[in-house]
């Protein structure tokens, strides 16, 4: 009869309804348990997609809404993670130039030879990028020169206070960010992040040897 395979449609598409949803409350559950964040949006989006095949088919408008607007939320916060994760793995072994992170937050500035852009015990209120110049950093007889990023360690210090004296060997052009705008780019962007502890490190490192080594010779 006509209505028997009508009849049997319905059922199928009763039953997809039916594992769809147990799969969306499944996934879901599983979803809350997580504890790492790639994982967790993958199964969130999952468990959208499930609630959103549930309830168009059993026509549930306010969860089919709800799921349909936390799709593409949670799409787009995945896209986040893999692209952090991405920027995270390249800054890993890529030591760029870290104006391209800096550049829309820079204020310019100019000293001459022989000014100070900061005393040892100052308070870190600046981050600073050398543009043009050299730079001594007195206690320590460390040099830099253009392209250089510096000022960083005392942000990370637990006297929050400069560790040494940058006193300008030529005219200098500097160019300096203010700790908030620092401090946000530190957190919001992993690379960068990244970046700027691996030359706190490597400062660190060569600061130490440097002392070392004028002890040693004295």
């Amino acid at each position: 009869m006509p209505c028997e395979p009508i009849a049997r449609a319905r059922d199928i598409v009763s039953e997809i309804a039916t594992i769809a949803g147990w799969l969306a409350a499944l996934m879901t559950l599983g979803a809350y348990s997580m504890r790492t964040m790639l994982p967790l949006r993958t199964v969130a989006i999952c468990a959208n997609i499930f609630f959103i095949i549930f309830s168009a088919i059993e026509w549930i408008l306010p969860t089919l809404v709800l799921h349909a607007i936390l799709l593409p939320f949670n799409c787009y916060r995945l896209w986040e993670i893999v692209m952090q994760t991405r920027m995270m793995r390249v800054a890993r072994t890529d030591d760029s130039d870290p104006l391209k992170f800096l550049e829309p937050l820079l204020r310019p500035s100019t000293y001459a030879a022989g000014d100070v852009v900061f005393r040892i015990g100052d308070p870190p209120d600046n981050l600073f990028y050398l543009k043009s110049g050299r730079i001594r950093f007195d206690e320590v007889g460390a040099e830099i020169s253009d392209g250089a990023l510096f000022g960083e360690i005392a942000f990370f210090s637990d006297q929050k206070r400069r560790t040494a004296t940058a006193t300008c060997l030529t005219d200098c052009e500097v160019m300096s960010v203010d700790e908030a705008g620092f401090m946000r780019l530190f957190y919001q962007n992993p690379a960068f992040g990244l970046y700027v502890m691996k030359l706190a490190a490597k400062r660190l490192i060569k600061n130490a040897d440097e002392i070392e080594g004028r002890t040693t010779g004295a």
